[in-house]
């Protein structure tokens, strides 16, 4: 009996030092425990399998980011009415929407035209033969696919990254979470979300709208899947890295580093 009593005082400890761990380090539990449910639920893509079950763990690894959020939340005790009332908040002006939606389609013309620029063909055929694909990529993220992260980055791990650094250092470190949990799936390739992180951000906090960082997700994916008009190479690569990177340092120098962000 008090083999067994021990045991359960030592559980009891454990847990409220976990707990009071998360409640000091929310951002650090929520991106731990992100990484986990999303690698678990990934691990056979990873693994190279294939059928209806690997694809449905796919997805539902993608909502990774938003159930930590929801579960750190409950743990640290944060109220989860102001955190869910983002992901429906619509009411913001018409002009955050064009931005959400047409500045990453701007971004890629910027790059066509560096391409262009740099001799290489550019094929403005391909856009009425991609324009369904572009569509669809759209739709499959802003409903089911990475669109879905967004409670969890901006929603989440943004604010609280915020009320303890400035936008710009917030911003990378939650670009560098954000790229790493792509690790398994992309490998280097996974430090991309680095590049176009501060658009997140100037959204987000004009805005309060997770809502809208979703329709910026869903757009920037299908755009650089789709709207370079050659075929991929290093070249093209390099060109969507200098125009992201050179596009996220003109806004931080536009907002003087605040990035939208205002203290009430």
């Amino acid at each position: 009996m008090t083999t067994t009593t021990t045991i359960q005082g030592d559980d009891r400890r454990s847990r409220r030092r976990l707990h009071d761990w998360a409640v000091a380090h929310p951002v650090a539990a929520y991106a731990l425990l992100a990484y986990a449910l999303s690698w678990v639920l990934w691990a056979p893509v990873v693994a190279g399998g294939g059928g209806p079950i690997v694809v449905v763990l796919f997805f539902a690894g993608v909502f990774g980011p938003a159930a930590s959020a929801l579960i750190v939340s409950r743990a640290i005790g944060a109220p989860i009415g102001p955190w869910a009332r983002q992901i429906v908040k619509w009411r913001v002006p018409v002009r955050y929407y064009l931005y959400a939606l047409g500045l990453p389609a701007l971004l890629l013309v910027i790059v066509n035209l560096a391409l262009a620029l740099a001799g290489q063909d550019i094929d403005l055929g391909l856009l009425g033969e991609r324009a369904p694909a572009y569509l669809g990529t759209f739709l499959l993220v802003v409903t089911i696919g990475g669109g879905f992260e967004e409670p969890g980055w901006r929603g989440f791990a943004l604010p609280r990254l915020q009320a303890r650094h400035t936008p710009v250092k917030a911003t990378l470190i939650l670009g560098v979470i954000w790229g790493l949990w792509h690790l398994p799936l992309y490998g280097i390739a996974a430090v991309g979300p680095i590049a176009f992180v501060f658009f997140y951000t100037w959204l987000y906090n004009r805005t309060g709208s997770v809502l809208l960082c979703i329709l910026l997700h869903a757009s920037f994916t299908p755009a650089l899947d789709h709207l370079v008009l050659r075929q991929d190479n290093l070249g093209v690569d390099l060109a969507i890295l200098a125009t992201l990177v050179a596009a996220a340092a003109v806004l931080v120098a536009l907002t003087h580093g605040r990035l939208g962000y205002d203290v009430d």
